[in-house]
């Protein structure tokens, strides 16, 4: 399993998450991003594309060494500075208040403990700053909640992330305010992987 989540999974998810209708939620969810951003779960790259001008500069944050070395030419072709910054989202190696925005972009349930990763968002964003998040988890459908249960273990181990988070309570929890809140289902994706959510997290300021 060791070998397949480092090896394997990177590339699965480099291949089946650069798909138009994804394309679409990660343009929406960079979209408000500028100054100083953290990205947590930077994968392969993925993102960079839709980076906006007023994005002045990236921390990474991504556990994989494969995942990096797939993102290499995605971030040399970057118009910003992106810098690999640290292997855990759960622990940050930023200071308190040093970023002004961070991202979230199908990431959080891959994360152990989520609670702490949303903790430590809220700890290095400097005052108002704001956490865009597009993440894909809990259905409010009871038919769809009753299968992200049934296939919850399974998909951890095969995926490595959990069907069933509730990113809104998570990020609730951790101090954020939520505005610009959407979701949906991810269209052409089984229900049961694709109920996105979608929106602003801000810090207090």
């Amino acid at each position: 399993m060791g070998f397949y989540r480092e090896r394997v999974l990177p590339r699965l998810h480099d291949r089946t998450l650069d798909r138009d209708s994804v394309r679409r939620v990660r343009e929406r969810a960079c979209a408000p991003l500028h100054g100083t951003v953290v990205e947590v779960g930077f994968g392969s790259g993925l993102n960079v594309a839709h980076y906006p001008p007023a994005v002045t500069r990236v921390r990474a944050i991504e556990p994989s060494a494969v995942a990096r070395r797939l993102a290499g030419p995605r971030v040399t072709a970057a118009a910003v500075p992106v810098d690999f910054d640290g292997l855990d989202g759960q622990r940050l190696p930023l200071p308190d208040a040093s970023v002004d925005c961070a991202l979230l972009m199908l990431t959080l349930c891959s994360i152990p403990d989520q609670p702490a990763a949303a903790r430590e968002l809220y700890r290095v964003l400097v005052p108002g700053g704001f956490v865009s998040y597009a993440e894909h988890g809990a259905s409010p459908d009871a038919a769809v909640a009753r299968w992200q249960h049934r296939l919850n273990g399974l998909n951890r181990r095969v995926s490595g992330c959990r069907l069933d988070t509730a990113t809104p309570a998570v990020l609730r929890a951790a101090g954020f305010e939520l505005t610009g809140e959407h979701d949906g289902y991810l269209p052409g994706a089984p229900r049961w992987s694709a109920y996105l959510y979608e929106g602003i997290a801000r810090k207090a300021g």
